[in-house]
């Protein structure tokens, strides 16, 4: 008995000796644990708290009021570690680091090391329990003291080649720094609306297709109907981001960009219990504006074709829903843009803008799986240089879909003749210098894509993401009128990938993500970058908080 089952720890109350059970199965005798004896462990209903205890009692962590009975204050601090490797085309330059070199594109290898701490105070009033806080103020610094990426050829960290091959920076970015207050309730059941001024988050739809950022705006927001209902009116007065941190500058530098959003979203939509219908209006005013970044590179206007300084205005209208019908999980989004371009790189004219994007994503549960299957697509240009621009492209998107940052394409933003093919954390093919610090181009690609994958709770701390993806390009003809090359295939290729999260503690106190992926190049992709080699990325990202 004592080899099937360990007592290790003491019951509850006094129960005598241990019993011993069995029950016969052919030809022998197992023994069954005595059920009414399993021990439990020691349990102290009243533990003390430390300044550095975030689980018990602490006035640090909005416990126990800080002045009065009605004020709060909350400190938390964040430190995130990024590790990356990755297989990428790199332009190897006129001055190449190996003689006898002469592609237009070297060695692909890169590495990249991140590391950055952020502390944010918040103090707020009111008894936020029952009811949202009547205001609130938070300060929100973020330093970012090593941000090192490695390549295998010159010119790209820097443009100066005499810089090497390696590039180190860092930042210190004020990420937050906003006061809040009430302006009223709304009805019995604490419908709300509130006023918030300043650096602030915001993320515009459910997978944020078109605006993700931390930026300086005035925000109106609120709920109806019980919280079926909730809103937001955003105006932002974009604020410029630091180059390889991403973090926004510290002083006032202006972006001469402004983003209008507003949105609404309904729970239990259409009569649909669990689906959550939102539709969305955006805005996006860029100015015309000049700007070589942190590393010197030329980001404002983009360095193509006839380049010079020009305005985009871009009206969004997005029909999007998330939720699930039945026991199918289902995530949908439709956005059309309209707008005028003033002179777009590579129509090298004005434009009118006309553009569609579309996503779908249905999945099913069974039991610890989730199996997923979705379709995204994003409108390219058939004729690059009339006067209609049809290529799709967001303000600041940061897409969580298929695979999200676990997947090659997702993650990775390769270069191509002085812009980018498509920008980090996201899906479009934009030829766009920048995402934080260019302008939208709508003369672009687009992109079809489908995608299929299984999310498995291995454990309720792990959990395994695989996802395949076949991408292709929508239309090819800004390519072939950018790399002045023709034919180039639509295909892009397979992407295929393996993510893991793992939380120990089962909050988010210690997140640890790691990811293995590859994309195996199509015949489009082949005739771009000149290689039909599979490349690959691994990263490892662990977030510690308090």
């Amino acid at each position: 008995m004592a080899g099937l089952y360990r007592r290790s720890e003491p019951t509850l109350g006094w129960t005598g000796p241990r019993q011993r059970y069995s029950y016969l199965e052919v030809k022998r005798a197992k023994e069954s644990p005595d059920r009414w004896r399993t021990g439990f462990p020691d349990y102290t209903v009243h533990t003390r708290g430390r300044w550095f205890d975030p689980y018990n009692q602490n006035v640090l962590k909005g416990d126990y009021p800080l002045i009065g009975n009605r004020t709060f204050l909350v400190v938390t601090g964040t430190s995130e570690t990024m590790i990356e490797g990755r297989n990428l085309p790199t332009p190897s330059n006129i001055p190449a680091r190996r003689p006898g070199e002469f592609g237009v594109f070297g060695r692909p290898g890169q590495r990249a090391f991140v590391q950055q701490f952020g502390l944010s105070i918040n103090v707020f009033n009111g008894d936020t329990a029952f009811e949202p806080p009547l205001w609130q103020v938070r300060f929100t610094p973020v330093f970012n003291v090593d941000n090192t990426l490695g390549l295998e050829e010159v010119g790209n960290t820097v443009p100066d080649v005499r810089q090497g091959v390696e590039r180190s920076r860092h930042a210190v970015g004020i990420q937050e720094l906003f006061a809040e207050i009430r302006l009223g309730v709304l009805s019995p059941y604490f419908d709300f609306v509130s006023l918030r001024l300043g650096r602030q988050p915001f993320l515009s739809d459910f997978r944020g297709f078109i605006f993700k950022d931390d930026n300086f705006g005035l925000r109106i927001f609120g709920n109806l109907g019980s919280n079926r209902s909730q809103f937001n009116l955003v105006l932002f007065d974009m604020v410029e981001h630091e180059t390889n941190s991403e973090l926004l500058r510290s002083g006032a530098h202006d972006r001469s960009q402004c983003v209008f959003i507003a949105n609404c979203f309904r729970q239990d939509a259409f009569d649909l219990p669990g689906y959550t219908a939102e539709i969305s209006f955006h805005r996006n005013i860029d100015r015309p504006s000049f700007k070589y970044d942190e590393n010197g590179v030329l980001v404002r206007p983009d360095p193509v074709g006839l380049f010079k300084v020009h305005r985009v205005e871009a009206d969004y209208l997005g029909w999007l829903g998330d939720g699930h019908i039945g026991p199918v999980n289902v995530s949908h989004s439709f956005y059309q843009v309209f707008g005028r371009d003033s002179h777009n790189p590579v129509a090298a004219r004005a434009v009118n803008i006309n553009a569609q994007q579309a996503s779908l994503e249905a999945s099913v549960d069974h039991d610890w799986l989730r199996y997923k299957a979705s379709l995204f697509f994003a409108s390219g240009d058939a004729s690059p240089n009339d006067k209609t621009a049809r290529g799709f492209d967001a303000i600041i998107d940061s897409s969580n879909f298929a695979g999200g940052e676990f997947s090659f394409w997702g993650r990775q933003s390769p270069r191509l003749q002085g812009v980018n093919l498509k920008q980090r954390d996201s899906l479009i093919p934009d030829l766009r210098s920048s995402k934080l610090e260019g302008q939208s181009n709508f003369v672009n690609p687009g992109l079809r894509l489908w995608n299929v994958g299984v999310d498995a709770e291995v454990t309720p701390k792990l959990k395994l993401l695989v996802n395949l993806s076949g991408l292709s390009f929508d239309h090819t003809e800004p390519l072939e009128l950018f790399l002045f090359q023709t034919p180039i295939p639509r295909g892009i290729g397979l992407d295929f990938s393996l993510g893991a999260q793992y939380r120990p503690a089962l909050n988010q106190n210690i997140v640890w993500n790691a990811g293995v992926a590859g994309l195996a190049p199509g015949p489009g992709f082949t005739a771009i970058y000149e290689t039909d080699r599979t490349l690959y990325q691994a990263f490892t990202e662990l977030r510690l908080q308090f």
